[in-house]
């Protein structure tokens, strides 16, 4: 990827930068009996389930209200992004200056979440705005740049190249990365580019936990800097030298205090206890082990809670829960034309798992319950 930005830096013709991101986070419960809300990490590529999400809070409201308990459907808090993010797509497209383009959704050959995308999808359509689904593939076989940088693929000029793949290794075949620098070096607005994409690697995440760090971009704000700082787990780095050594040394005798953090998306990735040990047993020495963090493990309280999973009975289980909170932004130059938070996500899973999403199978799609 690094190379790929180096590749294409010398050729931005983008002038509009959308971001749709989401934030996660969990309650950490501290020796003391304080619980504090700590970040997990930030998606600024194919933050998922804002259209699933939107639609939530009215089943749990209805099954209250089946239930007779209309009272506490009530306390189901409304929630909408996929209304939010097209908004926001909606802009950008605007901002573009061409009626005639269209917003292309980047996607897999096979999309096991297509509705969640179709509920965004459908808002665009209802603000008259054309909507086409493509692979990386596609754009490499049939995308082209004329002379002013504009992007078409299938004959349309694409205003926007929402991404919903291409946070995975094989996601990249030789043509996907020629696809990819073509799309980069185009006046369509991509969300994300590939510089935003590379701020949400763990990498950058650790790095911008280091004193002094968020005061560069926060130089007036010392209230803003302290929160968000508090929001951070502790973060480490495993570069090769001292630093990183002392990393390997806290992680080999602690493993259980520690989660092992690759530079990867999409959920299931992450390493626990004894096998922090066994992978770290085999890359400390080389510099395999950069392309790890090793973060603080957080330890949310329990709730009971029930699940049902298709051909079984309903089980009651301990869970924890992790809320997204999404946010979108265009900036058209140095002019930030939109920046708001546009909704939540809270996905619940038994604690006996110890990492998965919902794509996975592990976690469930859940609301917030005001108490």
């Amino acid at each position: 990827m690094s190379l790929l930005y180096q590749t294409m830096s010398y050729y931005i013709f983008q002038t509009v930068f959308l971001g749709i991101n989401r934030s996660d986070y969990m309650f950490d419960c501290r020796a003391d009996g304080t619980t504090a809300l700590k970040q997990i990490e930030i998606n600024t590529i194919a933050a998922s389930f804002g259209g699933l999400s939107s639609r939530t809070p009215a089943v749990h409201q209805h099954v209250l209200k089946a239930l007779g308990k209309p009272e506490e459907a009530c306390k189901i808090l409304s929630n909408n992004p996929s209304l939010g993010i097209s908004r926001a797509i909606a802009k950008a497209w605007e901002l573009y200056g061409s009626q005639k383009a269209v917003v292309m959704f980047l996607v897999e050959s096979v999309q096991r979440n297509i509705f969640d995308h179709r509920y965004i999808e459908n808002e665009l359509w209802n603000r008259n705005i054309k909507v086409i689904r493509r692979r990386l593939t596609d754009v490499y076989e049939r995308g082209s740049l004329d002379a002013k940088k504009c992007l078409y693929v299938d004959g349309y000029e694409v205003a926007v190249a929402y991404f919903r793949t291409g946070y995975m290794p094989e996601d990249y075949s030789e043509q996907a990365w020629e696809a990819r620098l073509m799309m980069e070096r185009s006046r369509a607005v991509k969300c994300p580019d590939v510089a935003t994409q590379l701020v949400g690697t763990k990498k950058v995440q650790q790095e911008l936990s280091r004193p002094l760090v968020l005061e560069k971009f926060l130089p007036d704000k010392p209230e803003a800097v302290s929160r968000i700082r508090e929001t951070f787990a502790g973060l480490y780095s495993l570069d090769i030298g001292e630093e990183g050594n002392h990393t390997v040394k806290i992680a080999l005798e602690n493993s259980d205090q520690y989660v092992l953090k690759p530079q990867r998306e999409g959920g299931g990735n992450n390493i626990y206890g004894d096998e922090i040990r066994e992978v770290l047993e085999r890359v400390k020495d080389s510099t395999e082990r950069t392309s790890y963090i090793l973060m603080d493990k957080i330890k949310p309280q329990p709730v009971r809670s029930c699940l049902l999973r298709a051909n079984s009975k309903v089980q009651v289980s301990e869970c924890i829960s992790e809320l997204g909170m999404f946010g979108v932004y265009v900036r058209q130059g140095d002019k930030m034309v939109l920046n708001e938070g546009v909704g939540h996500l809270l996905r619940t899973k038994a604690t006996e798992h110890a990492d998965g999403g919902v794509a996975a199978g592990v976690a469930v799609l859940d609301n917030p319950y005001l108490v």
